[in-house]
């Protein structure tokens, strides 16, 4: 795919050091677009595979991603979660050129788009 292919997100500043910034999407949920402290730049559905938490909320530390309701550990590089978890979420091909940050459009519009967030309710 040629780089004007790509969709542009954001400038690689854009997202805070150790942390994120989520993409919307017009069908599906957020993509969570990650920085971590060596200025690589990663993309996952912004849903934890445990339970459903916000990704881009989380703790980001090396190459992974603190999930911020039960502390799950994702692999930033693949969506794994990190033994002895057990579970995956969608990871996005994320390339960064010339300082901007894009993701893949036809995977935004086709990836994960049946994925639900988790309902919320009263407790029992």
């Amino acid at each position: 795919m040629k780089a004007q292919d790509w969709q542009v997100i954001c400038r690689v500043e854009d997202i805070p050091v150790l942390g994120s910034r989520r993409v919307a999407r017009a069908h599906g949920m957020d993509v969570a677009v990650f920085r971590n402290d060596e200025d690589q730049v990663f993309a996952l559905l912004d849903r934890c595979p445990h339970k459903g938490g916000p990704l881009s909320q989380g703790i980001v530390f090396g190459t992974s991603v603190a999930c911020p309701l039960h502390n799950w550990t994702i692999s930033l590089a693949d969506g794994q979660a990190q033994a002895p978890d057990e579970g995956c979420t969608q990871r996005f091909s994320c390339r960064v050129d010339a300082g901007q940050v894009l993701l893949d459009p036809v995977e935004l519009a086709t990836l994960a788009i049946d994925a639900q967030p988790p309902k919320a309710g009263p407790c029992r």
